[in-house]
């Protein structure tokens, strides 16, 4: 969780949501991510779906089954939906997202009784320093 902190602060020097991402396989890391939104004018570079296409490429495969993905905010729906399609093991998230979480904020979408795909999943995790890059960033903004 760490280095997702520390991911998330790259995205905070960019002018980004400062959300970061790691993905674990066999003890190391395999995948990183921040939020490149801005940056790639791409609505789907959240910090998770960058590290987990870091992931992949660096595997060399799609299913992520023996990995583990480590965010320092609760997934939104997309990113929910792409943890599963991947097959991940574990999600590690820090800070909930009562806006958009889509773990158990506002929806759930990992674990989903009717999806095939369930997933170990463990939130709170350096909580507090994830919300607090949040609130810096929001608080910089007004």
């Amino acid at each position: 969780m760490e280095e997702a902190l520390r991911c998330a602060q790259r995205a905070l020097e960019a002018d980004e949501v400062p959300v970061g991402a790691v993905v674990i396989c066999a003890g190391r890391i395999v995948g990183r991510g921040w939020n490149r939104n801005l940056t790639d004018c791409d609505p789907t570079a959240h910090a998770e779906i960058v590290a987990l296409r870091d992931a992949a490429r660096n595997i060399g495969n799609h299913r992520l089954v023996d990995c583990e993905l480590f965010a320092t905010i609760e997934p939104c729906a997309m990113c929910a939906g792409a943890a599963v399609h991947a097959r991940l093991r574990r999600l590690v998230f820090g800070a909930d997202d009562p806006k958009a979480g889509a773990i158990h904020s506002i929806l759930q979408v990992a674990n989903h009784p009717n999806l095939n795909h369930q997933m170990d999943i463990r939130g709170g995790v350096l909580a507090g320093r994830s919300a607090e890059l949040l609130q810096q960033f929001f608080r910089m903004r007004r």
